[in-house]
């Protein structure tokens, strides 16, 4: 067992979830991967208590959460109270970061600016546009969305707080305007970002934190400064850890089925108490940045799964790093059929060797 793994599990709330809807899952997780997007959903299953599919997707529709490029430029769910200032901090230095990329697409600020104004225009009173309805705009007035220079153009609109993704239409997502609202000053927004990636999942070190945020180190520090009085830390083989003081308690499931980019992964740079080297490219296959869904035990990764959606029944494929004990055997039926009655589908399970 991995006692590191099994307090994140805690302090994330998947062994103990008590939210009361998604917006709280949010707000606790200061802000949650967001790039698959049904995946997402039953990464909020999960930690919402008889929640459903059918409801997540209601509170992205009514604009509960909301999903948007928030951190390290990629798409993540921040609560509605917090995007303002979570784009206020994060945004400016990807933008800044994104200025050679720009630059290779023939996107001068002129170009930019125009097509960020254009975009908010075609969403006036209250529009959903899909990606590609929004791209028709922008070609109609001479702009290319050729190649990259589309999403370039569409998350642009994104950091400058303008825009976000709302509620998908098919396969596609669609977007909406953002309402105005209140920034923070730089030190106090990094300061309430790491107050609460650290309460919600630790154990975990400062690295970590500047990873996770994409924060300059020194920034990543001062803002750890700010908040390590609400803190505890802990020496783990020679490594410091900082966590919520609030004692973790016994998990109540000795094994959970996580989708892909779940925070349980992807919220730390240093995955190694929860993951063994071996099965890194298992889980990431070719490092291509793409994550699949994992099986965990006993706060470690012992495998992968992945869903084959059917009229009538959800399909699950398990590729396991090892046998399941017999415990496990009966734990993992349990997973699955939490995840149908999440899907409102009834669950085979095809073991794979």
């Amino acid at each position: 067992m991995s006692a590191i793994g099994l307090r994140r599990l805690y302090h994330q709330r998947i062994t103990h979830p008590h939210f009361k809807n998604a917006a709280e899952v949010v707000s606790w997780l200061g802000a949650m991967q967001g790039q698959d997007y049904f995946g997402t959903q039953w990464a909020f299953g999960l930690r919402l208590p008889n929640s459903s599919e059918a409801n997540i997707g209601q509170a992205i529709n009514d604009g509960q959460i909301m999903r948007t490029w928030a951190v390290r430029g990629t798409l993540f769910y921040v609560a509605p109270a917090d995007i303002h200032w979570i784009l206020g901090l994060i945004a400016p230095r990807q933008i800044t970061g994104n200025a050679g990329r720009y630059r290779e697409l023939e996107l001068d600020e002129p170009t930019l600016i125009r097509s960020v104004e254009l975009i908010v225009k075609a969403l006036d009173g209250g529009k959903h546009l899909t990606r590609s309805e929004l791209f028709d705009v922008l070609q109609a007035e001479g702009i290319s969305t050729q190649g990259q220079r589309g999403f370039h153009l569409l998350q642009r609109a994104g950091l400058e707080r303008l825009v976000y993704q709302g509620e998908m239409r098919g396969k596609d997502t669609t977007f909406h305007t953002l309402a105005a609202g209140k920034t923070l000053p730089p030190d106090e927004a990094a300061a309430e970002l790491a107050r609460r990636y650290f309460t919600s999942r630790g154990p975990v070190t400062l690295a970590d934190f500047a990873h996770w945020a994409g924060l300059p180190i020194t920034v990543a520090r001062a803002a750890l400064e700010a908040v390590k009085s609400q803190l505890v830390a802990e020496i783990i083989d020679g490594q410091t850890y900082w966590l919520s003081p609030e004692a973790h308690q016994p998990p109540e499931k000795s094994l959970y089925l996580l989708p892909g980019f779940d925070e349980y992964i992807l919220g730390y740079k240093d995955r190694s108490a929860v993951l063994d080297a071996a099965f890194a490219d298992a889980i990431c296959p070719g490092g291509n940045g793409v994550f699949v869904s994992t099986i965990v035990s006993g706060g470690r990764v012992i495998g992968t799964w992945k869903r084959t959606l059917k009229k009538k029944v959800v399909e699950i494929s398990l590729e396991l790093f090892r046998p399941l004990t017999d415990d496990e055997t009966e734990a993992l039926a349990e997973a699955a059929n939490a995840y149908g009655a999440f899907l409102g589908l009834p669950v085979v399970i095809h073991p794979l060797a």
